[in-house]
């Protein structure tokens, strides 16, 4: 009996099944590198399907730059918001734009084949389902304009990567991610990137506040905040909160002025410092770092979670929202996409679930949960509960 048991227990190792799943992998994977298998597979009417499929999945990743260049001329030319209002023809379009009628339609047919235009029975050109999602949204439209810089940084991936390139679009934008003490950056260094992180602060705020209820907090401490757009958008959810953020001196100065134009100062206080060094204020309940841990190494992230930890009672809540490496579906956002994103920065990664709850219980923090976002490739979400100081 004690024989047959350890069979079973052999059978059932989670070592002896990954074993036997990845030579199943190399074996399925050294037929896909063999040329004749290919060409047979894409023959075969039972394979031919998946050859295809995976075929156009590998010219997509070769193509990605020239789809991404489409998308960009589109949002640069206001194509989508011209034709959002009713269908136009291609001459329309083109004296509209500013191109002749062959440009106009070789863009408006390369955004066809990728969704983000559609022709009319009577070949009128309207919105597709991608460029729909494009109309009104300023925070992708933002976006869109910010990968000018990160494809620049990309540009030589293999310099990039051995840390051959010292000057970076990106690294200069973010100017946080260097060394030292950024108190003392001013207005034009924190310009372009507040804007840019207001911009897309909406897409993220509609998510935290779908998964999050913040009614049983008193007092809300926003770290690395910005110019107040979380902040103002949780305040005029919940109106009994008091609202605190903390930024650079320059950022919170930007933030004071846009909370009171939120109609939000009489119950919001904005502090400038360097969460890096400085002590953060005491007083709220709950704290929460919205696309901030990402942007720092291991290192940093102690140091801000530990900063976090003493300005919190004991029980006091923890809430981070930001991409997360291990999002099943969206795996290449964390580690393709932000992988590479802040390697040209020059600091920072995208963390899973268990890496940040490994963070976070060092510093002093229990009971992590992940709460579930309706869009979890843009926003992941967990909370953890401040334990006693020692």
């Amino acid at each position: 009996m004690a024989a047959v048991d350890g069979k079973a227990e052999a059978r059932a190792s989670p070592g002896a099944l990954r074993s036997v799943v990845d030579r199943v992998l190399a074996w399925r994977d050294s037929r896909i590198a063999d040329p004749r298998f290919r060409a047979w597979a894409a023959r075969f009417p039972l394979t031919r399907w998946r050859a295809r499929r995976e075929a156009r999945a590998l010219f997509d990743l070769c193509a990605g730059f020239v789809y991404s260049q489409v998308l960009l001329a589109c949002v640069r030319l206001g194509l989508f918001d011209l034709v959002a209002k009713q269908p136009l023809a291609d001459p329309a379009i083109a004296a509209r734009m500013g191109l002749s009628v062959a440009s106009a339609t070789r863009l408006i047919e390369a955004a066809v084949s990728l969704r983000l235009l559609r022709r009319t029975a009577d070949g009128r050109v309207t919105l597709g389902p991608l460029g729909a999602a494009m109309v009104g949204n300023a925070g992708l439209a933002a976006m869109v304009e910010h990968h000018a810089l990160v494809y620049r940084d990309l540009a030589d991936p293999v310099s990039l990567l051995r840390g051959e390139v010292t000057e970076r679009a990106l690294a200069r934008y973010w100017p946080y991610a260097a060394e030292g003490s950024h108190a003392g950056l001013g207005d034009a260094e924190v310009a372009p990137y507040t804007a840019l992180m207001a911009a897309t602060q909406p897409l993220v705020s509609t998510e935290v506040l779908g998964a999050y209820d913040f009614s049983g907090h008193r007092c809300l401490l926003d770290v690395g905040g910005g110019d107040g757009s979380f902040l103002a958008a949780v305040g005029r959810r919940h109106g009994h909160l008091s609202l605190l953020l903390f930024d650079l001196p320059a950022v919170a100065s930007r933030a004071e002025a846009r909370l009171a134009g939120a109609g939000l100062a009489g119950r919001s206080r904005c502090i400038g410092g360097d969460f890096l060094t400085d002590p953060l204020p005491e007083g709220a309940d709950i704290v929460s770092l919205v696309r901030v841990l990402h942007d720092h190494d291991d290192e940093r992230v102690g140091r801000i979670l530990a900063a976090v930890r003493r300005a919190l009672p004991p029980g006091g809540t923890l809430l981070v929202a930001e991409p997360l490496a291990d999002t099943p579906g969206a795996e290449p956002i964390g580690a393709a996409y932000f992988g590479f994103y802040l390697l040209a920065m020059g600091r920072g990664q995208a963390r899973s679930v268990a890496r940040l709850s490994e963070l976070l219980a060092r510093a002093g923090f229990r009971d992590v949960r992940q709460h579930r976002t309706d869009t979890p490739l843009l926003t992941g979400l967990l909370t953890a509960r401040a334990g006693n100081r020692s």
